[in-house]
């Protein structure tokens, strides 16, 4: 009997579309509930407040006073509770699945902001259903400032808005449903993330994007989807990933590597040394400056070699925005293939009450959808370009 050629046992052995899917997702949520409870604070603190470092779902930092406790209150942040990054994160998807083709800006002021409005959910931290435009941040509400009441062209809404990770933390699903091609995620992710944010908050979101593409791909590594990222990155968050990176090539392990990454993004990063009391020129528009978040998830990527739960725990440890760093940490994990816990994930869906699975089924629905227009599109330009006396196809 002929032996099957090694190059397919491994495209067989490699997770599929359906795999990445759920693994990018579920591995998103999951890390934004570990990372929610010790948001804010530095590695340092969360040692002390937890006796060592945090290695699983932990419970809220001031304990039973979480209603009143400052700056936290209201939110029950920790005991396996979301935050608004998976929030927004689902509401993309509904989008997705709403109009079943790829987004730009406009969807976001004729679809999502409505869905934001209008249908209550449950919200985790709140412990009520409600409007989830209610739990979001003053940069999320922007959202519905400029585009409900403000009509300001879709394109341009993000333009004014504080520049921080508040697009590119829920971007994942617009890489997944470009799996395999960065260069089409970045892009659709540049023209949906205009609509909430500019400068090197947009740009971050496009570079997200583009990262989890390139983790989708058969074979990926993290150095390849560091690769990817810059391949596509601008300015200076291009050089905050390059840099952060180098440094994370030299460790393998999160321990070792916490002061060092935050050595290297810092001079790219405006919020400064106290996270809870940003400097002066925190979070305007540079072209020197990137987000803190994405360089870190892709170092913390690294320096795991790919591995989920080592990403995820690095993220989470190094503190300060970890939510949202758990958040991308896991989404690329979890696209590459690395499985996500499932005692993690099981007790994220409980404490949530949220369906972690159903969304990626959606997702992975909609994506093939995307494919086969993309092909009759392509398929079609091809046969006019042919028309017009253009070279024809030779593959």
């Amino acid at each position: 009997m002929p032996q099957e050629p090694e190059e397919e046992r491994g495209r067989r052995s490699s997770p599929g579309l359906d795999e990445r899917i759920t693994g990018a997702l579920v591995g998103a949520a999951v890390g934004d509930a570990l990372g929610g409870p010790v948001e804010g604070y530095s590695p340092d603190q969360i040692s002390e407040r937890h006796g060592g470092r945090v290695h699983g779902i932990v419970g809220p930092w001031h304990g039973d006073a979480w209603r009143t406790a400052r700056p936290l209150a209201p939110y029950h942040k920790g005991d396996g509770h979301v935050t608004d990054d998976t929030l927004m994160t689902h509401a993309l998807i509904r989008v997705y699945a709403r109009v079943r083709d790829h987004l730009d800006a406009y969807a976001v002021a004729d679809h999502l902001v409505p869905d934001l409005m209008t249908n209550p959910r449950w919200v985790p931290e709140l412990e009520t259903e409600t409007l989830p435009l209610h739990r979001l941040f003053l940069a999320e509400k922007w959202l519905v400032a400029r585009l409900a009441h403000g009509h300001v062209d879709p394109r341009e809404a993000g333009v004014g808005n504080i520049v921080n990770c508040g697009a590119a933390m829920y971007m994942a699903p617009v890489g997944l449903v470009n799996a395999a091609n960065p260069a089409a995620a970045y892009a659709e992710a540049l023209d949906v993330a205009g609509a909430h944010q500019s400068s090197y908050g947009r740009e971050a979101a496009g570079v997200l994007a583009a990262a989890v593409a390139a983790a989708t791909a058969p074979g990926a590594t993290p150095d390849s989807v560091v690769t990817a990222c810059l391949s596509l990155a601008k300015d200076g968050t291009r050089e905050a990933i390059e840099k952060v990176c180098e440094v994370a090539a030299g460790h393998r392990d999160f321990e070792s590597a916490l002061r060092p990454l935050r050595a290297a993004v810092a001079p790219y990063d405006t919020v400064g040394p106290d996270y809870r009391a940003p400097s002066l020129g925190a979070r305007r528009p540079s072209r020197l400056h990137a987000i803190e978040e994405l360089p870190v998830a892709l170092g913390m990527l690294l320096v795991s070699g790919g591995d989920y739960r080592h990403a995820v725990l690095g993220a989470v440890n190094y503190g300060r925005d970890c939510d949202s760093i758990a958040t991308m940490a896991g989404a690329l994990a979890g696209a590459l293939g690395s499985p996500v816990p499932d005692d993690w994930a099981k007790t994220v869906a409980e404490a949530s009450r949220l369906d972690l699975w159903e969304p990626a089924r959606t997702l992975a629905e909609v994506t093939r959808e995307v494919f086969q227009q993309d092909v009759h599109r392509r398929r079609a330009h091809e046969r006019a370009f042919a028309d017009l006396g253009g070279a024809a196809c030779s593959d």
